[in-house]
Order: structure tokens, then sequence, then C-alpha cells
């Protein structure tokens, strides 16, 4: 039989480095779920993407138990590292940081690309580039035509 569904928790962790310091001890504490189960299996699962910001959905149960999807990064984390800032422009429709290629908006795009919620890779291509345009990253060259 199948357990009952008890609730989600959405939470943003640094890969590899989950412990039951805030936010995750009391997000997690307040439900009733082990802290210490978590943060050994997220950490395992999470090894190969160390110190990069994963989002993870917490499903836990009426019984206690959880299971956690990890997603890719953010499109903004991952616009941040491939231009080497440390945070977006406080007025982004005057000052511009910094520029990004379309290769690189492509490959961020197929990267997010399960998480995002659209069918082609040129509509997941728009969603990034529009994510660096709010954050005052501009878009060298024109829409490449054959996506």
């Amino acid at each position: 039989m199948a357990k009952e569904i008890a609730g989600q928790i959405k939470l943003q962790v640094k890969g590899g480095a989950a412990n039951p310091a805030p936010p995750i001890g009391p997000a997690l504490g307040s439900k009733g779920i082990n802290i210490m189960d978590f943060c050994k299996q997220f950490n395992a699962k999470t090894q190969d993407k160390a110190g990069k910001v994963l989002p993870v959905v917490i499903t836990y149960y009426t019984d206690k138990s959880f299971d956690f999807i990890v997603k890719t990064p953010p499109v903004a984390i991952q616009l941040l590292e491939a231009t080497k800032q440390k945070s977006g422009s406080a007025e982004p429709n005057r000052k511009k940081i910094s520029e990004v290629t379309w290769d690189q908006v492509k490959a961020i795009a197929t990267d997010k690309m399960p998480d995002l919620n659209c069918f082609t890779l040129e509509s997941a291509m728009r969603m990034v580039a529009g994510t660096a345009r709010s954050m005052g990253i501009t878009v060298k060259g024109e829409f490449p035509a054959n996506v």
C-alpha cells in the first residue's frame, strides 16, 4: 500500500554541505523528520556538486519517512558563475555588469531543461536570456536561427 503524503518542503542547500543548522534543522524538525538522516543522504547524493546551491524538494509522509528530489542549480546562479560575478546589478535597466554569449545561454538552458516548464530548447534559451536581462547581464549577438 502507498504511503500517505503529509506535505512537501522546498529548500535551497549547498551541495555536500547539508547540516542541522538553520535553515534545514528548523524546517525538518518542525515536521518531525530525522534531520541527520536527511543530511547524510543529501550529502552522499550531492558530493559531485559540492559548493553549488541546489534546490531540493522533500516529500514527507505521515509515518515520518521522507523522499527528496535534487534539482539543477538556479539559472541566476549559473549565470553568475558564467560571468564570474558576485551578484546581479542593483539597477539592471541602467547598469550592465557583464555579457554572455548565446552559446553560454544554450549550455545553461540545456542543463536546466528538465526543471523548466518549456518544451523546446529555443524557449528555454529565451527564458535564460530573460533572467540574464533582469540581472543586468547583456546577451551578445543575435538569437541563433538554428537552435
